[in-house]
């Protein structure tokens, strides 16, 4: 086979008869260890030369020029070689039909390199070819890798051996393919050159889990022992195909939070943390983790992960929860409204989880208990009584604040019961008592005299008083001047009450004190009964002095006796105080205080009694006294 290969291109060449020295043989050729290989050869020279003793030839290695001293590989005429080509290399030729082509046997790595040849045609007629064939000697197969493997595309890989030794052919076989994917194969054999080379081919579509896997491919000669292998991993690119964060997690505000992220890709991607539209870090690995210290509620959101290797973009999100306890609640500034009105009070705060917001009137619950971060309290037609503060109270697991605002009703003077005219000792005293805000001013208007008493008007014993929203106002009607007729005491007093939001004037009725008429009563008989003990005692005493002594009678003298008077607490906040000589009251507070005490006493008269000295006297409290002697 390899003769008549050789055959035809030395008959083309020996047919040009015009050829000068020139040479035809492989540039490369390629051989396994411990194989052989074949290096065709043919070559020509001037027509007009004549071999005188035949032609003889000589193959160099590494260098075609005899005064290099190259190492000999085959020479015609002596066995003398080198020695790493002795019992090597045999002409399997005829130089005498310009056929220089040599077997090489059991090559080996050394043998690798440039051969040359060298024609001897007799005489001064030697040529060395400056042509040479470089031999690669390979102790594996080679294997076509793609420059670029890319998951589920297509992939052919091709495993290539020589076949340039004429006693032996090799074949190939694929290792390791069980895991592929419907795997197909497909061989075939090139030769160019009159160099021949098998391959097979391996297709299949690779995936993201054949990353990193083994392949081979094994080339063995039947019937030898010679088996080469060669094996390669695989280099698959794909796009991120998982992305793995930290799963959704809550903090408490001011800890530290570590974010982790790995991606997994080929090849490694760029890895960044974004928090919105702000990209925190970035980094070109597998994997990144993001630190944050001290976090705030403003740390709290959704975090993403994104891998981009080139080949593709994936991302994962994750949510990161702040708690924390509520923030001091927001809530309207203190306001004055009028009666009637209607408020809308809000509260707004923040916290996590939502707080519970509560409004509180005074301490007392007022409205709804709500949860999140707003809470309206809605007061429809605003009434006094709604006057106070009100407190926004907001609370979570983690901690509680709050906030006031003061509600000031403002309206209209009212009329309060305790307003009324009352018979006293001196007269008549009458209260006038509103409530209001602003405080109302309080004037006394007396019909019958068509006169008006008020706190400028100095003619009477006038007193106003005021405490908080709450006026009082007191006049006292003596005898004099402020009676009808003499028929009793005849009142006609109206009270006038106003501020900026209103009037109203009453007639205040008359109104005899149960517990003063109650006291005269008591009074009068306790009297009676003190002054008839004293008698008693007196004639006994007499009586005893008669018998035991028959002294003349004496004068008994009680001095200072017990007085027996009622006290008659009209009021209970003691508004009034003693004024004056004439024994009038000034009232210091509102008529619910008021405090009267009244003295009763009765009246005796001894016949054929005589006064003695110091008989009668003022107290040294001002109440008026008279000593009784009996003889």
């Amino acid at each position: 086979m390899w003769c008549l290969e050789l055959l035809i291109p030395l008959l083309l060449i020996i047919s040009d008869g015009n050829c000068q020295w020139n040479i035809w043989l492989p540039r490369d050729i390629s051989a396994m260890t411990n194989s052989c290989v074949v290096i065709p050869c043919s070559f020509m020279y001037p027509s007009g030369i004549r071999p005188v003793r035949g032609i003889h030839g000589i193959w160099y290695y590494g260098q075609p020029y005899p005064q290099l001293f190259p190492p000999v590989v085959f020479k015609s005429l002596t066995d003398i070689v080198h020695e790493s080509y002795k019992g090597r290399t045999k002409l399997l030729g005829d130089l005498n039909q310009r056929n220089c082509t040599l077997l090489i046997g059991n090559v080996g790595t050394e043998h690798s390199g440039r051969y040359y040849f060298r024609a001897d045609i007799g005489g001064a007629n030697k040529y060395s070819y400056p042509d040479f064939a470089e031999l690669k000697v390979l102790d594996q197969p080679n294997i076509d890798i793609p420059e670029e493997i890319v998951s589920d595309e297509s992939l052919e890989l091709t495993c290539y051996a020589p076949d340039n030794c004429p006693d032996m052919t090799p074949e190939i076989q694929w290792m390791y393919t069980d895991y592929l994917p419907d795997p197909e194969f497909s061989s075939d054999s090139v030769e160019e050159s009159n160099t021949a080379v098998i391959s097979n081919t391996l297709t299949f579509t690779p995936r993201p889990m054949h990353n990193g896997q083994l392949l081979g491919c094994r080339v063995y000669y039947p019937n030898t022992t010679l088996v080469y292998e060669r094996l390669i991993s695989l280099d698959v690119k794909y796009s991120p195909r998982s992305v793995w964060v930290n799963v959704s997690s809550e903090v408490m505000e001011g800890s530290s939070v570590t974010l982790h992220c790995e991606v997994d890709s080929n090849p490694s991607p760029r890895i960044s943390w974004r928090f919105g539209d702000q990209e925190l870090l970035w980094d070109t690995a597998s994997n990144i983790s993001l630190f944050l210290d001290d976090v705030t509620p403003e740390n709290e959101g959704i975090y993403t992960c994104v891998g981009d290797n080139g080949y593709g973009v994936m991302n994962t999100s994750m949510y990161l929860a702040v708690k924390y306890p509520p923030r001091e609640p927001v809530v309207n500034d203190s306001m004055t409204v009028v009666e009637g009105t209607s408020l809308a009070l809000h509260c707004n705060t923040m916290g996590s989880p939502a707080p519970t917001l509560t409004w509180l009137k005074d301490g007392e619950l007022a409205g709804s208990i709500t949860a999140g971060e707003l809470s309206v309290l809605e007061i429809l037609e605003i009434t006094p009584q709604q006057t106070g503060q009100y407190r926004c109270l907001v609370e979570n697991e983690h901690g509680r604040a709050s906030a006031s605002l003061n509600i000031t009703v403002e309206y209209a003077p009212v009329f309060l019961e305790e307003s009324k005219c009352t018979v006293v000792r001196e007269g008549v005293q009458c209260v006038c008592v509103a409530v209001g805000n602003p405080e109302p001013t309080i004037e006394f208007y007396l019909p019958d005299l068509n006169i008006t008493i008020n706190e400028t008007d100095g003619r009477f014993n006038f007193y106003t008083h005021t405490d908080g929203h709450m006026s009082t106002a007191m006049i006292k009607l003596r005898e004099k001047g402020e009676r009808a007729d003499n028929s009793g005491p005849a009142v006609n007093v109206h009270c006038s009450m106003f501020n900026i939001y209103g009037r109203e004037s009453v007639l205040l009725e008359l109104q005899q004190e149960k517990k003063y008429m109650m006291a005269v009563i008591v009074g009068t008989i306790g009297g009676v009964a003190v002054i008839a003990f004293i008698i008693a005692a007196v004639r006994y005493v007499g009586q005893n002095n008669k018998k035991e002594n028959g002294n003349p009678r004496q004068d008994v003298v009680l001095e200072n006796p017990a007085l027996y008077y009622s006290a008659v607490k009209k009021d209970k906040q003691n508004l009034r105080k003693k004024v004056g000589e004439d024994g009038d009251y000034q009232p210091v507070g509102s008529v619910g205080g008021l405090e009267r005490q009244e003295l009763n006493y009765a009246a005796l008269e001894f016949i054929g009694g005589r006064p003695s000295e110091r008989a009668s006297g003022r107290g040294d409290d001002g109440s008026n006294y008279t000593e009784i002697k009996a003889k």
